[in-house]
């Protein structure tokens, strides 16, 4: 008895978790970080920012495991159901955490029931993006031309329910504009769209906007954040142009199978605050358009909860049906 007080005084030391449930310290093993997208995509690239230095802190290797499939639902899902022993954890966009639910027939997984919020990563704007042939260069002059020709303008969208689709419909409501919704695979395939002139405008990353934007081929008219975006501080939001309150950014964020030991949670959390908030992340973040955020679980499992009720009206006001 003595020497296991011994022991577990020792791993405390080190910085480990004594889960006599388990019969080990955690962590004993490496760590599996599952991001539900192919490698190179968004959340892969900021996800391999902090597996790094979370691996030094918690002194096991954090793998990525990519298991893209079903708009990040499949890898989701299989976080969902793994073993909440503390070495899965998923690295994923608001999409499978908050719309899916509401737009998804048959989902394999509930969020609210079986993960645990552990912190929110990253948040992004989106960017309003207009082929420069229309020859405007302001919003103004976009909902002016949208209401002359009502039903005519298109706009491009990575899929029904994703947040490029969510955030022009929340701004036609608000705009009073009706133009059509293409959905695309993605982003690159909208961009090869408005330079073909198959559709005029888009809600888009600013990691693949911006850089067509620098090049002319894009005309970018504001970005979706309350204040200006630390990323694109040149860009007017969409509030200061006339739409009080709009808000639609883009999230990452760090989730567990629920019942994972909360001990375990708050340790990994603790550390991606620490990590997020360093100088060095920070610029890494904001050379992939991202601002750096790192919560408590308590303030993503808020912000879960805001998001689902606000594009939950949304849908509603829009008429998206699920698929």
């Amino acid at each position: 008895m003595q020497r296991r007080h011994l022991l577990q005084a020792g791993a405390s030391a080190l910085g480990s978790l004594a889960l006599p449930s388990f019969g080990e310290a955690w962590p004993a093993r490496p760590i599996k970080l599952v991001v539900p997208f192919p490698a190179g995509s968004s959340p892969d690239i900021i996800g391999r920012l902090v597996a790094e230095p979370l691996a030094q802190a918690l002194g096991q290797p954090v793998v990525i495991d990519n298991r893209p499939g079903a708009g990040g639902n499949l890898g989701t899902g299989v976080v969902a159901k793994a073993e909440p022993d503390g070495y899965t954890f998923l690295f994923t966009i608001q999409g499978p955490l908050v719309t899916a639910p509401l737009l998804s027939k048959g989902l394999s997984y509930d969020p609210v029931k079986e993960l645990a919020p552990v912190s929110l990563v990253a948040t992004s704007p989106n960017v309003l993006v207009v082929d420069p042939k229309l020859g405007i260069s302001t919003l103004a002059e976009f909902v002016r031309l949208a209401k002359d020709k009502k039903g005519q303008l298109n706009y491009g969208s990575v899929g029904n329910g994703s947040a490029s689709h969510l955030a022009m419909e929340l701004f036609k409501t608000r705009a009073g504009i009706d133009i059509v919704h293409v959905p695309y695979q993605g982003f690159p395939q909208i961009v090869n769209a408005i330079l073909a002139g198959q559709v005029q405008a888009g809600f888009m990353v600013p990691g693949i906007a911006m850089g067509q934007v620098r090049a002319g081929k894009l005309r970018a008219l504001g970005v979706t954040t309350l204040g200006r975006a630390a990323s694109l501080p040149e860009l007017p939001t969409l509030v200061e142009q006339g739409y009080p309150g709009f808000e639609a950014i883009s999230w990452q964020a760090v989730l567990a199978p629920a019942k994972t030991p909360q001990a375990i949670i708050d340790r990994v959390a603790m550390e991606l605050v620490r990590i997020i908030k360093s100088a060095d992340v920070r610029g890494k973040m904001l050379g992939q358009y991202f601002s750096a955020a790192g919560t408590a679980p308590e303030a993503l499992a808020g912000l879960m909860k805001t998001e689902r009720e606000r594009w939950a009206l949304v849908i509603k006001a829009a008429g998206v049906t699920p698929e």
